[in-house]
């Protein structure tokens, strides 16, 4: 009784059986990640849009009027060329 594996092909049928499942899962979960992230959901919210990203929604937003948004990209493409 104790040499034995039970019915399961002495040992290799529930252990190869087992990582053949665990593998396929976990195939599938990343392959739904990827789908759901990357399709625009998670990853949008969460890249850095950077300085003038920022400034062009703002004034698109109606945040700032022209004038404060022409000033602001006067300066920050300032800073840009002395970097």
């Amino acid at each position: 009784m104790w040499g034995h594996w039970g019915d399961y092909g002495h040992g290799w049928g529930l252990g190869f059986g087992m990582m053949l499942f665990l593998g396929i899962l976990i195939v599938a979960i990343v392959v739904m990640g990827k789908n759901v992230c990357g399709a625009g959901t998670c990853s949008g919210h969460y890249r850095e849009k950077g300085a003038l990203g920022i400034l062009r929604e703002r004034y698109a937003n109606g945040e700032i009027d022209r004038e404060e948004f022409e000033q602001k990209m006067r300066d920050l493409q300032g800073e840009q060329r002395q970097e």
